[in-house]
């Protein structure tokens, strides 16, 4: 995936599966085959298999490690867990090596930072240990939205949990229960050059993180996109968006706001090397991949 310096940080992915996973129309409920055949072009062959008409999403989290810090955005699915959904269902994946072999040990991590707290961010927050989940990061603190974090602190107390299965339950409470959580503001300035933007749309109260270092300005945006194809047509909310309407209102927002800067974008799951930066054009945007690679013709 990715591993590269910017400003006096080193980003690097830590993937967990990669490749072609859902067909457009359900990714993407409101995509028609036109806007599929439209933009085939730009997306095939890595971000789309026009044969089996499957759009290629990665689950990866960031690392950033800064001269004082290694800090962790997003946990994936985890393993051995409990899921609803079978991929996601007691899952025995290499994301622990993959941490391993970009030379990471949980010990070293100080900050583990969550857009949000759907399934497929927060599973490898904790693990299995003697029967009880507890902290994967024994070192870290835990950063939270405190409106993502206290919606489902009040689902919690109402014995209610995630429809994906007991997310809140085992990879949330144990870090609360530990004394590792950190809640804060949705717009919190932190330390280090961090910052977090209210991007609600995916979830209520789903977060980018922002980080600037010696020059080089960064947003690991999670969800607010799931795929390229959305930055050429922003008004296509995954079926995974709590608040379809509001989640493109976000979308749009942040790509007028970041076109045409030299801020870098750090989607969640955009497969050929994540990493890009936001073009306007006459009908829209266009996202330029640092790895190489345009949503142009």
């Amino acid at each position: 995936m990715f591993d590269l310096t910017l400003g006096d940080a080193r980003l690097t992915s830590v993937e967990e599966i990669s490749g072609h996973r859902y067909a457009p129309d359900f990714l993407l409920p409101q995509v028609t085959p036109d806007i599929v055949a439209r933009n085939a072009s730009w997306m095939a062959p890595d971000l789309f298999d026009p044969a089996r008409n499957l759009l290629a999403m990665v689950r990866q989290s960031n690392v950033i490690r800064t001269r004082h810090h290694t800090i962790l955005i997003d946990t994936c699915v985890g393993d051995c867990k409990q899921r609803v959904v079978p991929t996601f269902h007691m899952l025995n994946s290499p994301w622990r090596s993959n941490l391993a072999a970009a030379g990471v040990h949980p010990e070293q991590v100080d900050f583990v930072m969550c857009t949000h707290l759907h399934v497929d961010h927060v599973g490898w927050n904790t693990q299995l240990r003697d029967g009880r989940w507890v902290p994967t990061f024994p070192n870290a603190r835990y950063i939270f939205g405190r409106t993502e974090f206290n919606r489902w602190m009040v689902a919690h107390a109402e014995g209610q949990d995630s429809p994906d299965g007991p997310v809140f339950a085992d990879s949330v409470l144990p870090v609360v229960e530990a004394g590792q959580a950190l809640v804060v503001d949705d717009g919190a300035e932190l330390s280090n050059g961090f910052h977090l933007e209210p991007t609600p749309g995916h979830s209520p109260g789903h977060v980018a993180f922002h980080l600037n270092s010696a020059g080089a300005h960064v947003v690991f945006c999670g969800d607010v996109m799931h795929h390229p194809l959305q930055v050429r047509a922003p008004d296509l909310s995954s079926r995974f968006c709590e608040d379809p309407t509001a989640s493109a209102r976000t979308r749009a927002d942040f790509l007028a706001r970041h076109a045409d800067t030299d801020t870098i974008i750090a989607p969640a799951h955009f497969e050929r090397g994540t990493l890009g930066r936001v073009r306007s054009a006459s009908d829209g945007f266009h996202y330029d991949f640092l790895a190489g690679g345009s949503t142009r013709p």
